[in-house]
């Protein structure tokens, strides 16, 4: 018989001194400061402070971005890196870190949303003065002009009573945030924390988040360059629209892509429609069994009379996969129809083909979601809303953390990495603090296999370009 193999026998012991864990996470805190987030933050929560105290607030709220992003899911988290100081230094106790979330009101939040842009806007600069460029959203090996932006909401349980936690249409318990990233970076760009009850459609909510979102880009991109809002159905309302189109007159490039209902008038035109196209994969071979079409000229035009001018209406059809949910008409058919609408002419040299693959992608961003629910709000820590917004918002500056950290300092494949893979790999590597010459040197555990691409982080971090104050 073949024994089977064994781990080392180890004696467990306490006493070494100058080891640290979580190493790979002083990149964030250091990559806060060189973007000007931190400064930001300390700016934006000390407008109204008479006397200094031991711990800033805004240093407290960028210290708790960072937990977020480094996987912490409560603000007890904080001890990890509270008891490392000689690597992440001073920080709050938890009783200070809910004194601060506690004390950021809706001028706060804005205030701190207007550090997240300028960050945002230097983090840009420091991309293109290194990179080259910012990174683009690519259809069919070919690069999208200007800025995706993605909306879609998503339920958060509550296993408590809190305030604003309600019955959600799926028949549970808790929030019903609505979100917005920035397709090719994955950055966070708004969020706004809704009751659970909070309609899928709602027209308003839509409205802010875009706007917020919108304030988060830099002006020379906001203005400069084209912007594509993709949704899911939920985004398809008129007043939305209406208000995306709007946005032209203002001096934005804006264009939609949304998802639309199958109502009776779609299913008479989608009926009717013979001229049926090969849909594609995202690899731009044929897509098995799909086919997509156009339905503007078939649908009746009182449906369309909601819609801004010059809307398309474009429907693919495809064999279910097993578990599909399928609506009557999809089941006497014996296909599954999904329609959307996008303002995109026919006169852009965009083929069909690459419309319905470019709203497709849309899917992407419940990627997103699914990986900023492990970057903070998967939970939420508080009875009180007020407490929790702000927590939203430390989410989502931790989600842009790991995103400017990717394409600022790693390559491929960790640029396209998601948070569980960076923290198991690079963030969570323990490491040896040595001083020698009044020189601080983090050494990595020799033979990590990622040991190479956080040297060379933490030296493409120091290289970064600053402004000059």
């Amino acid at each position: 018989m073949q024994s089977t193999g064994t781990r080392p026998k180890v004696v467990v012991s306490g006493g070494a001194r100058g080891v640290v864990g979580h190493a790979g996470t002083r990149l964030l805190t250091d990559l806060a400061d060189k973007t000007g987030l931190t400064r930001g933050f300390v700016q934006a929560l000390g407008l109204d402070r008479v006397r200094r105290s031991a711990h800033e607030p805004g240093r407290v709220a960028v210290d708790l971005a960072v937990l977020l992003a480094d996987g912490g899911e409560a603000i007890a988290d904080l001890a990890v890196l509270r008891q490392q100081p000689q690597l992440f230094g001073a920080v709050a106790s938890d009783a200070t870190a809910w004194r601060v979330l506690d004390t950021i009101d809706e001028p706060a939040l804005q205030r701190l949303r207007a550090a997240r842009a300028a960050a945002r806007e230097l983090a840009w600069l420091q991309l293109v003065e290194t990179r080259g460029s910012l990174p683009a959203t690519t259809i069919l090996g070919r690069a999208v002009p200007g800025l995706v932006l993605d909306l879609d909401a998503t339920i958060v349980l509550s296993h408590s009573e809190k305030e604003a936690a309600a019955p959600t249409w799926k028949h549970t318990f808790g929030f019903h945030p609505l979100l917005c990233f920035l397709d090719a970076t994955g950055e966070a760009l708004a969020g706004l924390l809704r009751p659970g009850n909070a309609g899928s459609n709602t027209a308003a909510d839509h409205v802010t988040v875009l706007g917020q979102a919108l304030a988060q880009i830099p002006e020379q991109h906001r203005y400069g360059v084209p912007i594509l809002v993709r949704s899911d159905s939920a985004g398809s309302s008129y007043e939305f629209l209406a208000h995306v189109r709007g946005l032209r007159e203002q001096g934005m490039d804006m264009q939609f892509s949304v998802g639309v209902a199958i109502g009776a008038p779609v299913r008479a035109a989608i009926t009717a429609a013979v001229d049926w196209l090969p849909a594609l994969n995202t690899d731009g071979s044929l897509r098995d069994d799909a086919q997509i079409t156009e339905l503007t000229s078939l649908i009746d035009p009182q449906a369309l009379a909601g819609f801004p001018a010059g809307t398309r209406l474009i429907c693919r059809r495809e064999r279910p996969h097993p578990g599909a949910q399928l609506s009557l008409f999809d089941t006497i058919n014996g296909m599954r129809h999904q329609v959307f609408a996008t303002d995109t002419g026919h006169g852009t040299g965009l083929s069909m083909q690459f419309l319905e693959v470019r709203h497709r992608a849309h899917a992407r961003v419940e990627d997103r979601i699914r990986c900023g629910k492990s970057t903070g709000f998967g939970r939420f820590p508080s009875r009180r809303f007020a407490i929790n917004h702000a927590w939203l918002e430390l989410a989502l500056t931790g989600i842009d953390l790991l995103a400017w950290t990717q394409h600022l300092l790693l390559d491929r494949p960790m640029t396209t990495a998601e948070p569980k893979k960076l923290r198991y790999r690079l963030l969570h590597v323990a490491a040896k603090l040595s001083r020698t010459a009044r020189i601080t040197t983090l050494r990595i555990a020799e033979g990590w296999p990622w040991t190479e691409p956080l040297v060379q982080a933490f030296q493409r971090l120091a290289q970064l370009p600053e402004p000059i104050t």
